[in-house]
């Protein structure tokens, strides 16, 4: 398993429900079945609940990669992914940010919710978290999460090739997502509800916000080059210069931006990237014209059943008539 390869986002077959006997047993089999570089693995037989997490991080980022792309000509299908990944496209470098903040933000909840041996609720030690502790709350431990993502994705060894740098960066721009939607919640504990005892804990955004600002960054990401950095003697990444009254000098792309190498194709026709947007529905007052890359769209009517006209019936149960109704789908022509 790695979130900078072509396994990122692959779906693995469960195991099923393990006796406590076997529990053992039955990790190391999660960490086998997972492609991960031979490092890896001995880190993930050395985790109890690491595959577990590793696979939820898995499921996390294609939902949410497939939610922000649903009305686009990609939209982060299975199909492809593979060769996609190969390429230093705009979705490459989405598919790596949201990879790395999708396993960031799993681990650090797998962290609090008590599934990993080796780490627990956030200690930051500002926020007195014991007392939050004995009220029953649990903290996300993002620290103990980006410390271990690094050691994982072993990002020490960084690249000197252009393509090995932008996928790094792509990498940290997922981690810094998830921090960046780190917040400090508080909760009043007192006779009526007075603050008489204040606790506070760390909790993390929730993950589609996550994802929404990383489409955003996605929007808005910057096509780059290598340069040589003369005060330092090795290459950075370097992109257009975001004021023209310096056109001479590129500029270093911000932490926060999501960068590529090569313009996307068009993704209209069945490639090795994607099956095309033949067949796609979508919205006639709203993406049908660049979904179906101007070969047009078909209008279909179909009845669809739904449940209306429900009341709260004594005591314990909701009664709902079922209702029909005439519905229009517009989908791209081939």
């Amino acid at each position: 398993f790695s979130l900078t390869g072509k396994e990122a986002l692959t779906h693995f077959p469960s195991l099923g429900p393990s006796t406590n006997s076997a529990q053992g047993k039955v990790h190391v089999k999660q960490c086998d079945l997972l492609k991960l570089s031979r490092k890896q693995k001995r880190l993930c037989r050395r985790e109890p609940g690491l595959a577990e997490t590793l696979r939820d991080a898995i499921r996390l980022g294609i939902m949410e990669c497939q939610y922000q792309f649903r009305s686009e000509r990609w939209n982060c299908s299975l199909e492809g992914r593979t060769s996609l990944l190969k390429r230093g496209f705009k979705e490459t470098a989405f598919l790596y940010a949201v990879s790395s903040a999708a396993l960031t933000h799993s681990l650090a909840r797998a962290c609090s919710a008590g599934r990993m041996e080796r780490c627990t609720c956030d200690d930051s030690p500002d926020l007195e978290n014991r007392k939050a502790w004995q009220w029953g709350v649990c903290g996300d431990n993002l620290k103990y999460s980006t410390k271990f993502l690094k050691k994982f994705l072993g990002q020490k060894r960084i690249g000197k090739d252009l393509r090995a740098k932008v996928d790094i960066h792509n990498t940290n721009v997922g981690i810094k997502a998830v921090k960046n939607g780190l917040k400090t919640t508080c909760k009043c504990h007192g006779v009526s509800g007075s603050c008489a005892v204040r606790t506070c804990w760390k909790q993390l955004s929730p993950f589609h916000e996550i994802g929404r600002l990383l489409k955003l960054r996605y929007d808005d990401a910057i096509k780059v080059f290598s340069t040589t950095n003369d005060a330092v003697g090795h290459s950075e990444l370097a992109g257009p210069q975001r004021h023209s009254h310096s056109p001479k000098h590129p500029a270093s792309p911000r932490s926060t931006d999501l960068v590529y190498v090569e313009d996307s194709p068009s993704f209209c026709r069945p490639s090795k990237y994607s099956l095309g947007t033949a067949g796609r529905t979508c919205s006639r007052e709203g993406n049908c014209d660049s979904m179906c890359c101007g070969r047009g769209y078909n209008t279909q009517s179909r009845l669809v059943t739904f449940s209306c006209h429900c009341q709260v019936q004594w005591c314990c149960y909701v009664e709902c008539q079922q209702c029909m109704q005439e519905e229009v789908v517009y989908s791209c022509k081939q």
